[in-house]
């Protein structure tokens, strides 16, 4: 369930990063407000929580539309650097809020009954509701990214100015694409406060920003399943390396170093290009190189 939930995290990621080229350094903001806000709706307002996650992921979408909008006006590093520091202005609201529980998370958050009918408190039911949740998110960011806002998002992001040129609003299309990823994301962060029934300050840490950075470029930026392998990979690494302690953070940097300078495209990339080489060879297509054939 924590595979799939980051998964999905991961995903949201990918679609300003492998379809935008929007990096943004601060989607931990997103997770973590997300989950605070749902397990305060389900704790405290009594909320059932397919009700407590809507809230928490119009939450999220609501912070990345008004971040988003600001963001947006710079490109590059620049852009990085303003979502960081929107990142960083919500880990400290979370730190000092009230009701966050500061250092000590927001605990004991409950279950509940999903729709009056299902208990979520039985881990079948939990398992396939977090299931449903991450497809319908996965198949929601497909038709996304196949959707014509998605090729516009994808001719913004190759060249800018000259969809301006065709009559495109590109800053608009940035910050829905910017809102939409964020709301997403939101809606990992809330699952995974009604699955764990704790948010906690590590989910709004800017360590958990680098994180999905990490599992989307060690599975493939850009690519449909890549944030979903990386995921499923760095939540195994974490869950089968906890016992050499805070040396599994070491181990992820030296994994994401090797795969920038060695497998720039991640798995699903370098995969999907050795699939496609060794189809071409077998097919024995030969290469044009411009040249003339002689006889022909």
């Amino acid at each position: 369930m924590k595979a799939m939930i980051f998964a999905l995290f991961a995903c949201a990621f990918n679609l300003i990063a492998g379809y935008g080229r929007l990096v943004s350094f601060g989607h931990a903001m997103f997770l973590g407000s997300a989950g605070y806000v749902c397990g305060h709706a389900a704790k405290v307002w009594a909320l059932t929580p397919e009700l407590a996650i809507l809230t928490g992921t119009a939450t999220a979408a609501l912070l990345g539309l008004v971040s988003g909008w600001l963001a947006i006006r710079r490109s590059g590093i620049y852009f990085a650097m303003v979502t960081l520091a929107f990142a960083q202005m919500i880990y400290f609201v979370a730190l000092q809020a009230p009701f966050t529980g500061g250092e000590n998370g927001l605990q004991g958050v409950p279950r509940g009954m999903l729709f009056g009918l299902i208990d979520l408190s039985k881990p079948v039911n939990l398992y396939v509701f977090v299931t449903v949740i991450f497809l319908a998110g996965f198949v929601l960011i497909m038709r996304l990214v196949d959707s014509p806002f998605g090729q516009v998002l994808r001719a913004i992001s190759n060249h800018e100015a000259r969809a301006q040129s065709l009559g495109f609003e590109t800053d608009r299309y940035k910050c829905l694409a910017f809102t939409l990823s964020a709301a997403l994301a939101g809606l990992a962060g809330s699952t995974k406060a009604i699955v764990t029934q704790i948010a906690t300050l590590t989910d709004a840490h800017w360590s958990m920003s680098g994180e999905v950075l990490l599992m989307t470029f060690l599975g493939g930026v850009g690519t449909p399943l890549g944030p979903v392998i990386g995921a499923f990979v760095v939540v195994a690494m974490q869950n089968y390396l906890a016992g050499v302690g805070q040396w599994v953070a070491v181990i992820h940097g030296l994994i994401f170093a090797v795969c920038v300078l060695a497998f720039r495209r991640g798995i699903v990339g370098e995969v999907s290009a050795w699939w496609h080489h060794r189809g071409s060879r077998g097919s024995g297509a030969v290469p044009s190189t411009g040249q003339a054939v002689p006889g022909k």
